[in-house]
Parts: structure tokens; sequence; C-alpha cells
């Protein structure tokens, strides 16, 4: 995944919804949403997302069921390595250094944080 595909705001939060009810349709997305945005909008994001590579969609008539091709995990570590590379001179220690000042870390919550991403990675 290159940096062109990346999401804005709006794109991110319709992404989220696909995750959440893939396989859906257009209507059953802005069910889930409490701002209820008229159907064309959404429609057109959805677009947007197909065009960028991120859902496709089946067809049944003129209805049309999305599903994602990029899975959430693969979207969160491409958004992460880009944070570190704006943001951090490209650095993960940096990241994690102002994740613990910031958040004001004790030593045994980075310890079981590390244990937590040793298991992960085994």
């Amino acid at each position: 995944m290159n940096s062109s595909k990346r999401l804005t705001k709006a794109e991110e939060e319709i992404m989220q919804l696909i995750w959440e009810n893939s396989p859906c349709t257009v209507s059953q997305l802005i069910e889930k949403m409490e701002s209820k945005p008229p159907h064309s909008t959404i429609s057109s994001f959805v677009r947007i997302l197909e065009k960028k590579g991120f859902v496709d969609h089946k067809a049944y008539g003129r209805t049309h069921e999305y599903f994602p091709l990029v899975t959430k995990k693969e979207y969160s570590s491409f958004s992460l390595k880009n944070l570190v590379s704006n943001y951090f001179e490209g650095s993960m220690n940096e990241l994690v250094s102002f994740l613990v000042k910031e958040n004001d870390l004790s030593i045994q919550e980075l310890n079981e944080l590390m244990d937590e991403l040793k298991t992960e990675n085994q």
C-alpha cells in the first residue's frame, strides 16, 4: 500500500463501518451512522474507496454489496508506518518514547506491553 492510498477522515469512517459490517450495502452503512447522511453522499465515498482499491462489490441487480479488499490490520500497519515516518523521524523508539512520556506509563505497564507484543509476534 503506497502513500497515495491514504484515506481522508471521512473515507476512514466509512471504511471502519465496512470492516465492521461487511458485506454491506450503502443503505446498511447509513443505518449504522448517527447523522444519517444522504444516500448519494455515502455512495460517492464508497465509489472513491473502490477506485482507491480498498473495497469491491458484488452486484445483485441494482443493489451493490460492498466488502473490503484491504484488512483493518493492513491499513493500521500502513498508517502507523506513515505516522512514524512523518512525525518521529522514522524511529519506532521515538514513537514509544513519546507514548511513554505522554501517557505517563510505568515500567510495569511498559513491560506488560512488551510481553503482549512478544506473544503476538510468535
